[in-house]
Order: structure tokens, then C-alpha cells, then sequence
């Protein structure tokens, strides 16, 4: 409820009493909403975008039960008065928005700016509600910004370090039982493609959903979100990527040790839905020993701020943040070009790109993005190398063949001479189904690289390096250990390697 039950618009004394705050309020929501006001088209994105019809079905059924608990507890948002200064949600607040500030200006990553603003929203909320009824309401504010389409860059940022480490322990592991695979490369890229441990065997999507699970438990269980709770949390992560640890384990024993590639294939799903499941299983008996959210706490220490004060210097701090609110500054793409030397044997014609696609990469940071149609000995089809400073110009190519309308069937990793790795895509035309093969991968001038994660740490490194992604999109399936495919990859990465080493910075 608004209002109190009394109120009425013929009562002269209520309006008088209560219209002051809410206009006050109004105008704090105003610039609480002006302060965020770079998430709007991203968040119009994912409740519109058909890729993210997942999130949006998890957003609505979410949305629907915290609407059925406000109804049965009857939370009452009191937007009548002035908001009252409560330490913790006010905290989350100010930290969640300087925190947002700090994002948009350095990372510049969308899906954790949103984070925070979901985060820094439900603190502006708790001043307006009791302390009871925010701390209750907490596992279902964190299970809605749980839902938001943030997988990708797990994937990316923490994936790859945690497939590096699970690739350490289980050689190690193995090695204690004097059944050594290898070095880590011999475990991350398997050449049956059956155990890789690449970005889907990271553990990063049994974290999500196992977060998503034990924030849902929480809430149903009416358990607190307290230093207890985050223990059993912070023990469920670690169930979860002991049996991550386990199942790749048992791959690549299967696979490697004893050479029996299908039963790899066999358990590779089984193990990893029992993992999780044993895991699930022992995060709800843990939760057991965490106290209701019903439970009285200690009456807090008073807040001490004036009480006419806290509101208008509120609304100032909030209007200060929204001022100074600076974006990543955005890039372009370079008015000249690098030329790109190509051999006699390689014949391009250039394929200017449309304008709707050289704004969106100049939006994110590309410095030029050739494009051209190629005959490379009979080989043909059409590429693009986009050079850039900044990882987000480096797209997932995947994610770029689907946006034209392709189906992905099939990426793995494929070595085409020592150091110099390549991503091989296997793509499906919905209409015709037909089968196209693409191939990509990015370079610096002192490494190559097929792996995102890859790309993305490098730019944490140190001074920033000009990468290029070169991806290739053929016009007919690559035959099998073809000689030109292979010359070709070896003349592009020669070409590449030229044009950065003239300009590595």
C-alpha cells in the first residue's frame, strides 16, 4: 500500500500531511532513476530479445511469486513518508551506486552494472520499508537479479582461470596415482572433443544455477541472509566444484587413461547431474542450521541522523552521483585504415560493412573492422579482422554467426601449427539446412589464441595491446585435413601479424 487506508483526496488534512514527502519521494525516485539511466536499453534488450526467452520465463515466474508473498505478508512500501535512515539498506544504496559509477567508467561491463543496480535499489527500497520486511524480502531481491543473463560473462572472466585450476588438480591428482595425463594443455584439449574442459566444463553453470537454487530455497525456507547463511553458501560453491573436479577427472581418465572414448561420452552428463544434485541435497540439510528470517534480532544501535536533514542531503548525494556519472569514453572506427598486404595468392575484394553494423562496432571500442570476400586456391568465402584495444570489440563470434541467422552444431578447438590454435565452428542455414563451416581466432603481436577468456584476461595484463579477431565464414564445407584450408589459416595469421607488429599499441 501507497497510502494509508485513511487517506482520501477530499481529506484536506491528509493531502496536507502526506502530499510534501511523496513529492519529495517522486523526485528522489527521479534522480535515483537519472542516476542509472545507461541500464534502461540494456534491460529493454533482455526483456525483448528472443535469446534471452529463458531468462524472461524465469523473470516472470520469479516476479509472480514475490507479487503472491507481498500479498500473503502484506509488506507495505510506506512511500507516504519521508525515507528513514536504515544502516544497511542505506549502505547497499551508496556502496551499490559508487560501485555502479566505478563499472561504467573502467569495465564497462552491462550485465554487473546491472547487478549493482538491482543490488543499490533494493537498499533505496528498505528505506521505505521495516527492517523485518526487508531482511525477508532479501533472498527474493537477490533470486530476481539472479535471473539476469550474466552467464556469458562468468563463462568469461571466471571461467577460464577455474578450468585452468580444475585442469591443475586433477593432473596433479592423477599424477599422485602415477597416472599422469599429461600437461595441462593435454587435458583442456582432448582430441576426441569428448572430456574438453572448455567454457560449459568450467563449473560456472552448475555456480548459477546452483545460486539460483539456493537463493529459492532460502526464500521458500524463510531462512536469514546473514554471516551463517553465506558459509553454507560459500560450502555448497565448493560441493559444486569438488564434483566438477570429480567428473572431469573421471573424463579424462576414461578417455585418456584407459582409451575408452564412449565411456566418456556415457558419463559425461550423468556425472555432472548427480554432482549437482548430491550437492543441492546437502546445501538444503545445511540450511537447516540457519535461522528464520522471523526470528527477532537485537534492536541496532540508532541511526543518528537529523531527522529533516537525512532526506534532502539523500536526494543531493543522489543528484551529485548522477552528475558524475562518466562512461567508458566509446571508440571508433580509425578513418585510415590499416592496409593489409595480401599475397598474390589470396585474392579479396572488399565488403564494406552497413552502417548499422559499423556503429555497433564503434560503440564497442573497434579501431577497424575490414571486411572481404576471398578466393584462396578454390577456397572461398568472406572474412573480417576487427582490431581493437578493448576485449568487448572482440565479440563472441558465435554469438555474431547466430545473430545472422545461424545455428550453432559444433565448436572445438583445432591446432594449425605450434602456438597458433584456431576456433572450428560448424553452422546450420535453418532454411536451406545446410552446413557451414567458420573458423576464427585472436591475435596479438606476441600471442594467438582461440579462447575469449583468453582474450579478455589480456587486457588485465598491463598496458593495453591492439588484438585483431580474424573470423572466417566459408562458402561450402571445409573437407577434412585439407592442405589450402590449413595455408590459408598460416597466410591470414602471417598478414595479421605484419600489420600489429607495425602498430602494437
Amino acid at each position: 500500500m501507497l497510502f494509508p487506508p485513511k487517506f482520501s483526496a477530499f481529506n484536506a488534512r491528509a493531502l496536507k500531511t502526506y502530499a510534501p514527502p511523496i513529492v519529495f519521494n517522486l523526485a528522489l525516485v527521479g534522480a535515483w532513476l537519472w542516476l542509472y539511466r545507461n541500464m534502461f536499453d540494456y534491460l529493454g534488450v533482455i526483456a525483448t530479445r528472443e535469446d534471452f526467452r529463458t531468462n524472461q520465463l524465469l523473470l516472470l515466474g520469479i516476479g509472480a511469486l514475490v507479487a503472491w508473498q507481498i500479498r500473503k505478508h502484506s509488506w507495505q512500501v510506506q512511500f507516504q513518508r519521508a525515507p528513514q535512515p536504515q544502516p544497511l539498506p542505506l549502505a547497499l544504496a551508496l556502496g551499490g551506486s559508487l560501485a555502479y559509477l566505478f563499472i561504467e567508467r573502467v569495465l564497462d561491463i552491462n550485465t554487473l552494472s546491472a547487478i549493482l543496480f538491482g543490488l543499490a535499489s533494493y537498499g533505496l527500497l528498505g528505506l521505505y520499508l521495516t527492517p523485518a520486511s526487508w531482511r525477508q524480502g532479501l533472498p527474493a531481491a537477490l533470486l530476481l537479479i539472479g535471473v539476469l543473463p550474466f552467464g556469458e560473462h562468468l563463462q568469461t572472466f571466471i571461467g577460464y582461470p577455474l578450468r585452468l585450476l580444475t585442469a591443475e588438480i586433477v593432473r596433479r591428482g592423477l599424477a599422485e596415482f602415477g597416472a599422469a595425463p599429461g600437461g595441462l594443455d593435454t587435458i583442456l584439449i582432448l582430441e576426441n572433443g569428448v572430456s574438453q574442459i572448455d567454457l560449459p566444463c568450467s563449473g560456472i553453470k552448475s555456480l548459477w544455477t546452483g545460486a539460483l537454487f539456493i537463493l529459492a530455497a532460502t526464500w521458500f525456507d524463510r531462512r536469514a541472509v546473514n554471516a551463517r547463511w553465506f558459509g553454507v553458501a560459500l560450502g555448497f560453491a565448493l560441493l559444486l566444484l569438488a564434483a566438477n573436479v570429480l567428473r572431469v577427472g573421471a573424463l579424462v581418465v576414461s578417455a585418456q587413461v584407459f582409451a575408452l572414448p564412449v565411456l566418456a561420452q556415457m558419463l559425461h552428463v550423468p556425472l555432472g547431474v548427480l554432482g549437482f544434485v548430491g550437492a543441492c541435497a546437502a546445501a538444503v540439510w545445511l540450511l537447516r542450521f540457519c535461522r528464520t528470517a522471523d526470528t527477532p534480532l537485537p534492536a541496532p544501535k540508532n541511526f543518528r541522523a537529523p531527522a529533516r536533514a537525512f532526506a534532502p542531503l539523500l536526494l543531493s548525494g543522489i543528484a551529485l552521483l548522477g552528475i558524475s556519472y562518466m562512461p567508458r569514453p566509446q571508440g571508433a572506427l580509425t578513418a585510415s585504415a590499416p592496409t593489409w598486404d595480401f599475397p598474390p595468392t589470396l585474392q579479396t575484394v572488399a565488403l564494406p560493412l552497413k552502417p548499422d553494423e559499423s556503429a555497433w562496432l564503434m560503440r564497442d571500442g573497434a579501431e577497424a573492422a575490414p571486411r572481404f570476400r576471398f578466393n584462396y586456391q578454390g577456397v572461398t568465402g568472406s572474412l573480417i579482422v576487427v582490431l581493437s584495444k578493448t576485449w568487448r570489440a572482440h565479440h563472441y563470434p558465435e554469438r555474431c554467426f547466430q545473430v545472422y541467422g545461424l545455428e550453432m552444431a559444433e565448436s572445438h578447438a583445432q591446432l594449425v601449427a605450434e602456438n597458433f590454435p584456431v576456433r572450428a565452428v560448424t553452422l546450420r542455414d535453418p532454411q536451406t539446412n545446410a552446413r557451414l563451416d567458420a573458423t576464427y581466432w585472436f591475435q596479438s603481436a606476441a600471442r594467438t589464441t582461440d579462447d575469449y577468456g583468453t582474450r579478455v584476461w589480456a587486457d588485465t595484463a598491463g598496458a593495453p595491446e591492439r588484438w585483431a579477431l580474424v573470423s572466417i565464414l566459408f562458402d561450402a564445407p571445409i573437407p577434412a585435413n585439407d592442405a589450402r584450408v590449413a595455408a590459408l589459416y598460416q597466410t591470414l595469421h602471417d598478414v595479421a601479424a605484419q600489420t600489429l607488429e607495425q602498430n602494437p599499441h
